[in-house]
C-alpha cells in the first residue's frame, strides 16, 4: 500500500517529537546588553547626537574651536554667553572670546552657557552633566542654548561606562548631588500630543568636540 504526502508527513511529526528537544542555549549574564562594535567611538556619538538634535562640532585643534564657537556665536546673534568654570574662562581669555564670566543679570540675559561634562554616550547620543562644576545645576539647565565642550577621551559606549567612569573619579560615596543625562534638546508632548521645545530645559544644545587623541607615532 503506497504513502500519501499525508502519511509521509505524520510519520515526519511521529519521529521529530520521539526525539528528545534540544536544550536552549545557557544565557551569558557578562555580556553586553549590546553587541560591541567596532566603529570609532567619536564617530558613533556625532551620529547619535545629530540624530536627537543636537548641534554637532568637530575641533580638530584648540585653535579650531575658537573658530567655530566664535562662528556658531555670530550665526546664533549670541550676544550673552555664560561661562563660570575657571578652566573655561581661561581657555576662552585665551582665544579673545568675549563672555559672562560671573552671575550679573544672569535671569534676564542668559541667551547660551559653555560647561563641560562628565562624558559622552556613543550609543545615545547623551551628554552627561553633573553639579560638581563650577556651572553647578543651573548653567545647563537654565539658559535658552546649551553648549558643551568636551573631549574625544570623555566618549564612552553606554551609559553604564559613564555612570561607572563617575565611580572611580569621585567614589561612591562622594558622587555629585546631581546629575544627569542630556539627550537633545529639551522636548515634551505632554500636552495634546504637540512636541515643544524649551519646556523643561535649553531648546538648542550644541557640542564642540576637541579631538585630544594621541598623535599616531611612526
Amino acid at each position: 500500500m503506497s504513502q500519501t504526502s499525508r502519511d509521509i508527513m505524520l510519520r515526519r511529526i511521529r519521529e521529530s517529537l520521539a526525539k528528545p528537544a534540544p536544550l536552549p542555549a545557557a544565557p551569558d549574564f557578562t555580556a553586553p546588553l549590546h553587541p560591541t562594535t567596532d566603529e570609532d567611538l567619536a564617530v558613533a556619538f556625532a551620529q547619535s547626537f545629530r540624530r536627537v538634535g543636537g548641534a554637532f562640532y568637530y575641533c580638530e585643534s584648540v585653535e579650531h574651536f575658537y573658530d567655530q564657537l566664535f562662528l556658531y556665536k555670530k550665526e546664533k546673534g549670541l550676544e550673552n554667553l555664560y561661562v563660570w568654570e575657571p578652566e573655561l574662562k581661561k581657555l576662552l581669555h585665551a582665544g579673545g572670546l568675549v563672555f559672562n564670566g560671573d552671575e550679573a543679570d544672569f535671569l534676564q540675559k542668559a541667551d547660551a552657557a559653555l560647561t563641560t561634562c562628565e562624558a559622552l554616550v556613543a550609543r545615545t547620543g547623551s551628554v552627561l552633566v553633573s553639579g560638581a562644576t563650577s556651572s553647578g545645576r543651573r548653567l545647563s539647565i537654565y539658559p535658552e542654548q546649551h553648549l558643551v565642550f568636551a573631549r574625544t577621551s570623555q566618549v564612552v559606549t553606554d551609559i553604564g561606562d559613564a555612570l561607572q567612569g563617575m565611580r572611580a573619579r569621585y567614589g561612591a560615596d562622594k558622587l555629585p548631588s546631581m546629575f544627569s543625562l542630556t539627550t537633545g534638546p529639551s522636548r515634551t508632548a505632554d500636552i495634546e500630543k504637540t512636541l515643544v521645545l524649551g519646556a523643561h530645559g535649553p531648546r538648542a544644545i550644541a557640542l564642540f568636540l576637541l579631538d585630544d587623541a594621541p598623535e599616531p607615532t611612526a
